[in-house]
């Protein structure tokens, strides 16, 4: 079976786009006059994904999507959700990558303030043999930020998978609602993914995107761009295969 890494990086930008791009510009060569100018309209695209513009335009979308899927009225928050996200190799062993590391953080601020306990959840993710997400953010969080998980989810692949098992080991204990700490941008299809679980958890956004201010900067291209929107594009692509899973569940 091909990884969904691999054909996510192979079908989404920038890759994606470069990749198609060749393709009508090999045809163009073979005297396809169209084809010349969709490769020249897809480069254009291409460089507009790397502009700030491109990325705050992203992120308002999935925004949108969020408060659409906010529950009107949320069960009592219990607990506390971290969805794991990534996890690195260093030489010191292996520890939680950038972005669950800052989830963890918002997390642990917000586990102090509630005095809630807190959940996480997340399996293996690295290609090569790597322990669970889950029990790399127990430790860490017993280590770093002094505070001991209840509850390790260590099985979940996927977040439609972080949903439904989270959701079973707090129902198990009566707990119907949860806080949710995820990024933004992801919380979208988290949201989505806990429906039908039995659990209506509370999205808690980890740094909020701001609002774009206009200038002459927004629309110059930065390499590094292109990871952001290659991130933002990947939920557009989730949200839109898991709302069709979800339907032909219930269908």
């Amino acid at each position: 079976m091909i990884p969904h890494n691999l054909v996510l990086g192979l079908v989404l930008p920038p890759l994606g786009l470069a990749l198609l791009a060749a393709v009508m510009g090999l045809l163009a060569w073979r005297g396809r006059r169209w084809a010349g100018l969709v490769a020249a309209l897809l480069l254009l695209v291409q460089v507009a994904l790397a502009t700030p513009l491109a990325n705050a335009a992203l992120e308002a979308s999935l925004q949108r999507v969020l408060l659409q899927l906010a529950p009107i009225r949320p069960g009592e928050p219990r607990a506390i959700i971290v969805l794991g996200a990534e996890v690195a190799h260093a030489v010191d062993g292996w520890k939680a990558g950038p972005l669950t590391l800052e989830r963890m953080a918002a997390a642990a601020s917000l586990a102090r303030q509630s005095g809630l306990p807190l959940l996480v959840t997340g399996g293996p993710v690295a290609p090569e043999p790597s322990p669970p997400v889950a029990e790399v953010m127990a430790g860490q969080f017993r280590s770093d930020f002094g505070l001991e998980v209840r509850w390790i989810e260590p099985e979940a692949g996927n977040t439609l998978e972080n949903a439904r098992f989270s959701a079973a080991l707090l129902r198990r204990e009566g707990i119907t609602g949860a806080y949710l700490v995820s990024h933004e941008w992801h919380l979208p299809r988290a949201m989505l993914s806990f429906r039908g679980t039995g659990l209506v958890p509370l999205p808690t956004p980890v740094r909020r995107a701001l609002p774009l201010e206009l200038r002459a900067s927004s629309f110059i291209p930065r390499a590094d761009r292109w990871g952001t929107s290659w991130y933002l594009l990947r939920e557009w692509a989730g949200l839109g295969v898991y709302a069709l899973q979800l339907r032909l569940r219930r269908g």
